[in-house]
């Protein structure tokens, strides 16, 4: 005999003894009063005692009918108390939530709201890990990953944009004010530029012509930096004209630390988006980060969550 074998019998005894009969426990649970007498039969013999006294007028527990009677109702107070358990669980924003994201667009923007999060549920836990490489969200054992930039095909994963960030030319103030604004994108070959550069490749600037073509170029380089905010510091300090996304010079724009050279030239979208492991049971804590993630950084002054212009 099986612990299931034993579990499948045992609701028509618990129906017979709460119900008061063979005949009202059928009716409450859809069967024939056969069905539920061959049930009772079954248990009894496995378990090798008689649970109930029967006689042509009246049905009772036997002794040992009340002590296994009384172990059930322990054993359906623990499921119904586990059930509670889980959907509390599900309401609650609770255990340890694991995000990977870029090291500075994860700084600026999504570690504060995640932190605000956390702040707001003393029973979440973070662990936050900060890296610009593409990180196997499997592997890792990672709840949830923002990335910037296109994702391309992934398998066994969800993905979401969530916004789109502009790349804008700017420079400092006193840069402005001894070398001009320029005009065209032609005009910025006469600049001093600050590009990102790695491994010997220069990051090409990327622009879309009044008629919609693209347009690419890249001026002549005074600094190249293999790092965002590297640039930013410069750009800051008056070092050259920078090509920058949006979400990283916003604040500096707002304070007019920075100029935005061409706002009415188009330039190129970065893609934002989030990316977790495909399940159709998604705690709680990871449905609730994504909402407000996905919330926050749409609502972010920097962000467009659609786009006119072709993406280059």
């Amino acid at each position: 005999m099986t612990t299931i074998d034993l579990f499948n019998d045992v609701p028509a005894f618990v129906a017979v003894v709460e119900a008061g009969s063979f005949a009202d426990a059928a009716r409450r649970l859809h069967l024939s009063r056969s069905a539920v007498g061959k049930a009772v039969a079954r248990l009894e013999e496995r378990l090798n005692v008689r649970l109930f006294q029967r006689t042509t007028r009246s049905k009772s527990l036997t002794d040992d009918g009340q002590i296994f009677y009384e172990h059930c109702q322990h054993a359906i107070a623990a499921l119904q108390s586990g059930k509670a358990r889980l959907e509390t669980g599900r309401k609650t924003v609770s255990g340890r939530l694991r995000v990977t994201m870029p090291v500075l667009f994860g700084r600026m923007w999504v570690a504060p709201i995640l932190m605000g999060l956390a702040a707001a549920n003393p029973e979440l836990s973070l662990e936050l890990d900060f890296r610009d490489h593409v990180v196997d969200l499997i592997d890792a054992g990672m709840d949830l990953a923002i990335r910037n930039g296109p994702v391309g095909v992934v398998t066994g994963l969800q993905t979401q944009r969530i916004a789109l960030s502009r790349y804008v030319v700017c420079a400092s103030p006193a840069y402005v004010e001894r070398h001009g604004v320029p005009v065209t994108p032609d005009d910025l070959a006469r600049h001093e530029a600050i590009v990102y550069s790695r491994d010997g490749h220069l990051h090409i600037w990327q622009f879309l012509r009044a008629d919609g073509t693209p347009m690419e170029l890249v001026p002549p380089a005074r600094l190249g930096l293999n790092d965002l905010g590297a640039m930013l510091n410069a750009a800051l300090a008056g070092q050259g004209v920078a090509w920058l996304p949006e979400w990283l010079v916003a604040e500096a724009l707002e304070r007019n630390e920075l100029v935005n050279l061409m706002p009415g030239l188009a330039s190129r979208l970065e893609e934002i988006h989030l990316i977790w492991p495909e399940s159709p049971h998604l705690p709680t804590r990871t449905r609730v980060a994504i909402d407000l993630v996905a919330q926050s950084i749409a609502a972010a002054r920097w962000s467009i969550a659609s786009t006119a212009q072709a993406r280059l």
